[in-house]
């Protein structure tokens, strides 16, 4: 048995048709795009990126450094290689992006980090000549703490209750120790669980914000991997974006690129996000607020603070760092500080990007190439076992729990589950009726077809009866069935989206990292079992 195998996206019944036909590279999708990804595909998005400036590059590179050292994180050597490397005309990056989780959330958080690095090692192979430095851009300005303030574990959650608002980076860590305290009740006391505890512990314990907590304990799981991780809330690389957040809330072009790209896209998928006429937030003590344009004042929604067209300017060069990007106008903004030439993301967030190419154009921006991110289920050899005594792959595992367990039995049956041969007796024998009534008594024909479908129903009450008697025949399968469903698909969903690193960490310690490294590819595009 392999240790991993792959399954086609298709198969998996998980993924929008915009994704798949993206995979399949559908011609259509080519004008919301810079190109479909391969890694012959980069050598165009390279060239793009040949006039990135030494003077971005400089302020990138102090900006980093500054943002370690604020963490009080001393850093790796292969980190500060990375970062190293950036001040270099010939180093790129590739970025993936994600919210603060607390301990670090579901686990295809994981898997887009380690495709970034992955990524990184497989384009330097292919282009020796350069460099390439993956990135985690940390969604520090995000402002939607219900989302990120719970983990799923063991059946039940870990919630973080804090009453705090606004943008959650900014956030103090208060309330996170008794979090932890019962995290590490329900890990256990053994040697792995006790290292991703000292991990955690040394992040919320030790760092004034839930950046900079965030940023210890993604460090401490991929340093070695030379993961540079940056945290856009900063004035030195917003101070690039003024120019761009002043024709967003003066012009209205991008809206109107935005509309027409989305309606493009909407014609024959769908729009990910809706774009507003200005596509910025202010931020404040304890806020994250919309602003809109209201006459001839630019208002901050929710709050007593607004600006004329004057005092708008100033703000702009003075506080830059005040300003927000929503959701379309924070891949603007990455592009323009980082010299990156792929984004990578799960179906939702590259569905939105489809929305933006337009706008990029506007700005001669490059567009980077889209990756979507790998999507792992990973398999406690308990559970294979178990899933061996039933005779079932985990392919099969891939459908609604009700198709799962009538296939199964449908399978075992000694006869036809369908009943298909009686079926087609019964249509065979009413045809000839049919042709009898014919020649005796077109009259008939309404009595013939009366009997055939009174008889074709009773055959199906007795299929469903047959199966009904063999689910309680197989009550004990179906219960160990649905066990083995419920632990590799929490809630009837992908494992990736519900379950958190910590109770696999426990078990597996770093070697589980090594082993998603060795065995993600990001250029494969298909699902991937990894049997632990």
């Amino acid at each position: 048995m392999k240790e991993v195998e792959c399954i086609p996206y298709r198969n998996t019944g998980y993924f929008s048709s915009l994704i798949l036909d993206y995979l399949d590279r559908k011609p259509e999708l080519k004008e919301f795009i810079a190109d479909f990804p391969d890694i012959k595909a980069f050598k165009s998005r390279m060239e793009s990126r040949a006039h990135f400036s030494t003077t971005k590059r400089k302020r990138l590179q102090t900006s980093l450094l500054n943002q370690y050292k604020e963490a009080q994180i001393q850093l790796h050597p292969r980190v500060s290689a990375s970062i190293e490397l950036l001040s270099q005309d010939n180093c790129y990056t590739v970025t993936t992006g994600h919210q603060l989780n607390i301990l670090s959330g579901p686990l295809y958080f994981i898997y887009k980090i380690l495709d970034a690095i992955k990524l990184a090692e497989q384009l330097k192979e292919e282009y020796p000549e350069a460099e390439f430095v993956p990135v985690y851009w940390m969604a520090t300005e995000d402002h939607d703490f219900e989302e990120i303030a719970f983990i799923n574990l063991f059946g039940g959650k870990l919630k973080w209750h804090n009453d705090l608002k606004g943008a959650v980076g900014h956030m103090p860590t208060f309330g996170m120790g008794k979090v932890l305290d019962e995290l590490e009740e329900h890990l256990g006391p053994g040697k792995q669980a006790q290292e991703i505890m000292a991990i955690f512990r040394e992040a919320y314990h030790e760092r004034q914000n839930l950046s900079q907590a965030t940023r210890y304990f993604v460090n401490a799981l991929f340093e070695h991997f030379g993961l540079v991780i940056l945290d856009g809330d900063d004035k030195s690389l917003k101070r690039e974006m003024i120019p761009i957040f002043r024709k967003d809330l003066k012009d209205g072009t991008f809206h109107q690129k935005l509309q027409a790209q989305s309606q493009a896209l909407s014609k024959t998928y769908f729009s990910q996000v809706f774009p507003r006429e200005i596509n910025l937030f202010y931020l404040s003590p304890g806020k994250r607020e919309r602003i809109e344009k209201k006459e001839d004042r630019w208002v901050v929604l929710n709050t007593s603070i607004s600006f004329t067209e004057e005092e708008l300017e100033q703000e702009l060069e003075s506080h830059p760092e005040r300003f927000s990007p929503n959701v379309v106008l924070r891949p603007v903004y990455q592009e323009q500080i980082l010299p990156n030439l792929a984004y990578i993301g799960g179906g939702g967030e590259i569905a939105y990007w489809f929305q933006l190419k337009t706008m990029f154009d506007e700005l001669e921006l490059p567009f980077p190439l889209l990756i979507l991110r790998n999507s792992v289920l990973l398999v406690p050899e308990k559970w294979q076992n178990r899933l061996n005594d039933l005779g079932l792959e985990l392919s099969d595992l891939f459908h609604d729990l009700d198709k799962i367990k009538a296939d199964y039995l449908k399978a075992g049956f000694p006869k036809d589950a369908e009943l298909t041969k009686f079926n087609r007796q019964l249509e065979e024998m009413f045809s000839e009726l049919e042709e009898l009534a014919l020649l005796t008594d077109e009259s008939m024909l309404g009595a013939v077809n009366a009997q055939r479908q009174k008889q074709l129903n009773g055959i199906e009450n007795l299929r469903k009866k047959l199966i009904r008697a063999e689910k309680r025949r197989n009550k004990e399968r179906m219960e160990k069935l649905e066990r083995i469903y419920f632990a590799l698909f929490p809630k009837g969903g992908l494992q990736e989206r519900h379950d958190n690193l910590s109770p696999y960490y426990a078990d597996y310690g770093p070697g589980l990292i090594e082993k998603l490294h060795k065995n993600l590819n990001p250029l494969d595009f298909r699902f991937t079992l990894i049997r632990l």
